[in-house]
């Protein structure tokens, strides 16, 4: 793509609240979903093209589809073993077969029809309303494409943001590099991402490189999207552990720091550094999802000379170069009080402010120069997926030929 205009454009960043019943059916799903695109419609800019960014592993949950009795267990892992021994008959051969976990072997299962529900749904969303999609991410493999099947290229299972035009065509997609240990062996049990895949796309809304959560606070990573020209970072996040609380991955023999103060710098320290990564856009889910918590402030940033009005994330100095800043559900410099208030929010707190979070949609009209970056070829797991959204091939039994779906999306 080789623009001959200045971009102008709007980054949208959704910061919603979840919960495990918007996803025990496709149609809670969709709702939620859709009810993320309605928040956001307020904040689109009427002429100019908009980019609407959702958060990480927004598409993990829909391992719970079904599962109305599983959630009562009111934990994610006794949900998971519930539901292993109801899908014990489709999960099992992958166990033997694949050597995988029975983790692995559960979402490998239902892979393939929540691949299908999140692409349909997202593709529907981005036509309806007109936006560049950063869908969020989800658990899912790479395919690849055989006749008129996407079939799984192996029993790897990435966190996977994808990136959708206003028409619902795929632009491109992205795995994580670096997982937390909540993402590895023994929990949700992905697969890392590899460095040297990482790719910018370059688009009408900024050349737009991909850092899920923790990649954003990896140099590496930040490096790599630097060298081919990234201009507008996206940093999707599902922070698992209470906002005001302390980091929870921090170099041996170093003293965590309060989690505000270490989050600086993601997507912050990288517009306020970089020469090249203009701008970021980091939204963040809230909520507790059965035991587990989310929490966060989500927050679109550039340069200081954009934004020069000092504000921070809670517990930390102002500063500038915060174009858009989600506040927390409580201000002050009472660092205690906001410690405790953070615990009161978590799963199982029994306070009354449990699951108080806040919701909050962010906007900042952006402005780059025309770009000059080449379109990146497409992977064999993007050409699966763009005949799978086009119409042209069927996953997981389901062929989205080209129709909207509303209540046939496969449960």
């Amino acid at each position: 793509m080789t623009a001959t205009a200045e971009r102008r454009f709007r980054a949208v960043a959704v910061q919603p609240k979840w919960s495990a019943q918007d996803f025990l059916s496709a149609d809670s799903f969709r709702a939620w979903m859709r009810g993320q695109l309605e928040a956001a419609r307020p904040h689109l800019h009427p002429q100019h093209p908009n980019l609407v960014v959702l958060t990480e592993l927004n598409g993990l949950p829909l391992v719970l589809r079904g599962g109305l009795l599983a959630i009562q267990t009111r934990t994610f892992q006794g949900t998971a073993a519930l539901l292993l021994l109801r899908h014990l008959s489709a999960a099992l051969p992958i166990m033997a077969r694949e050597r995988v976990s029975a983790v692995r072997a559960l979402q490998l299962a239902r892979a393939d029809r929540s691949a299908a529900l999140y692409l349909s749904t997202c593709r529907e969303l981005a036509r309806e309303y007109g936006v560049y999609l950063a869908c969020g991410s989800l658990p899912v493999p790479h395919y690849r494409l055989d006749g008129e099947r996407l079939l799984r290229s192996g029993p790897e299972l990435y966190n996977q943001a994808v990136l959708l035009d206003p028409d619902g065509q795929l632009i491109g997609t992205a795995d994580k590099v670096h997982l937390t240990p909540d993402e590895g062996p023994g929990s949700i049990d992905l697969s890392p991402g590899e460095l040297n895949e990482l790719r910018v796309f370059p688009t009408p809304v900024g050349d737009l490189g991909v850092a899920i959560s923790l990649d954003a606070f990896r140099a590496d990573v930040i490096e790599r999207l630097e060298r081919q020209g990234c201009t507008v970072l996206l940093q999707p996040d599902a922070n698992g552990s209470p906002w005001t609380g302390k980091e929870g991955i921090y170099p041996a023999g170093q003293t965590p720091r309060d989690q505000p103060l270490a989050w600086l710098e993601s997507a912050w320290q990288v517009t306020a550094t970089s020469t090249t990564i203009r701008y970021a856009v980091n939204p963040m889910v809230v909520g507790n999802l059965l035991d587990l918590s989310f929490d966060g402030q989500s927050a679109i940033t550039g340069p200081a000379a954009e934004a020069p009005t000092l504000q921070s994330y809670v517990m930390t100095d102002p500063r500038p170069g915060f174009l858009a800043l989600a506040p927390w559900v409580e201000a002050g410099s009472d660092l205690n009080r906001l410690r405790k208030v953070g615990q009161h929010l978590k799963a199982g707190s029994r306070h009354g402010r449990e699951n108080a979070y806040r919701q909050d949609v962010l906007h900042a009209d952006l402005t780059l120069p025309p770009t000059r970056l080449p379109v990146p070829p497409a992977t064999a797991h993007e050409n699966a997926l763009r005949a799978y959204l086009g119409g042209a091939a069927r996953l997981g039994g389901v062929h989205l030929g080209g129709v909207h779906l509303g209540g046939a999306t496969p449960r």
